[in-house]
């Protein structure tokens, strides 16, 4: 029996799991506390990084605690401590990276520093074991891009964004139309209202033969509809949200067909091909329901996470530790910085513009 202790700070959410594979095999979670900051960062908009580092200082002993409470063990009982290294706000990755060093010197525990794009890329493998390969669809405030997903530490991203990822647009439409922080919950409740129909906006590269994404014009278009309707009324803003989250499924749905398509072709003899959807915005009914159409139709199968691992949490953050320390796959702990930037394919270059953002990973 394997069990880590897991911890995740590297925007505004305070978490720490215990993580185990039973002696049979099966992963299971022990325990999985989550502590938002949301009210702190509500004011503005968005997450302020010094808020939430000083958040992350004030809270995360007190997660710990409770984690290890729930899952009734201690931290001599752990095998390992794995924590966020990267990628994310630099002040929160300290702080959870230097908890996590300071607990592992003081247990002898092994120390293993975590991508948490890598977290979001194995997830299915804790909640619905699945095998490599996978294709993994990472949508998120800060990413979005399609990944090959081969084995531990195996990586090729074969799409990103070319400017804003899409949790980012998600975020910029609701604060544009001033809906309340978190936007991307918050667009997707008054889309449901809306009519889809009534504003054309952009399927930004649509059609076109490679396979990555952009929604800096979709989000632009968005802020021209709402200026000439100024002021907005409730329908409005129904229906701006209903239309802007239309073209998005439509848009992922064009642009995530072609990297299936390719997988299909490098994986002929794979009986059951599977397209993992992680990350914040995989939480999004709308957009869930349009891949598990575009899969249906193209003989794969959709693995979402479950909604509470959609977001940061530190269960996967455990798990990728456990499943790292399984293969004797490493970092080398004790001179590991966090990296606010930690792409998972360090084979691939970034983007330009504003994409520079989105294929940090």
């Amino acid at each position: 029996m394997t069990r880590v202790l897991g911890i995740e700070t590297s925007c505004d959410e305070t978490a720490a799991a215990v993580v185990t594979r039973n002696a049979d095999g099966r992963p299971q979670i022990l325990a999985s506390i989550v502590l938002s900051q949301i009210e702190e960062h509500a004011a503005f908009g968005g997450v302020v990084p010094e808020i939430a580092a000083r958040a992350h200082v004030e809270a995360l002993d007190g997660v710990i605690e409770a984690a290890l409470r729930k899952a009734g063990l201690t931290l001599k009982e752990m095998d390992a401590i794995a924590a966020t290294a990267g990628p994310g706000l630099i002040g929160g990755l300290i702080v959870g990276l230097t908890t996590a060093r300071a607990i592992a010197a003081a247990t002898g525990k092994a120390l293993i520093p975590v991508n948490h794009l890598e977290g979001h890329a194995l997830t299915p493998r804790l909640t619905d074991g699945l095998p490599f390969p996978y294709l993994l669809l990472l949508v998120s405030g800060g990413h979005t891009q399609i990944v090959h997903v081969a084995g531990i530490g195996h990586y090729q991203r074969w799409a990103s964004t070319i400017d804003d990822a899409l949790g980012e647009a998600f975020d910029k439409t609701a604060k544009l139309l001033g809906l309340p922080y978190p936007g991307g919950p918050n667009v997707e409740k008054a889309a449901q209202g809306g009519d889809p129909r009534r504003f054309a906006f952009p399927r930004p590269l649509r059609g076109e033969a490679r396979p990555d994404f952009s929604f800096s014009g979709l989000k632009t278009a968005v802020r021209r509809a709402a200026s000439e309707l100024a002021p907005l009324s409730p329908k409005d803003v129904s229906d701006i949200c209903a239309s802007f989250q239309k073209a998005v499924t439509e848009t992922l749905a064009d642009r995530v067909a072609r990297s299936l398509e390719r997988f299909r072709t490098l994986h002929p003899s794979d009986s059951e091909p599977a397209l993992v959807v992680a990350g914040g915005v995989a939480a999004n009914g709308a957009i869930r329901a349009a891949l598990e159409e575009l899969c249906t139709d193209k003989g794969f199968r959709l693995v979402a996470a479950p909604l509470e691992l959609c977001g940061d949490n530190a269960a996967m953050i455990a798990w990728a530790g456990l499943e790292r320390l399984e293969a004797g796959i490493v970092e080398d702990a004790a001179s590991f910085a966090p990296r606010p930037r930690w792409p998972l394919d360090k084979t691939t270059s970034p983007l330009f513009g504003g994409g520079k953002r989105g294929a940090k990973a």
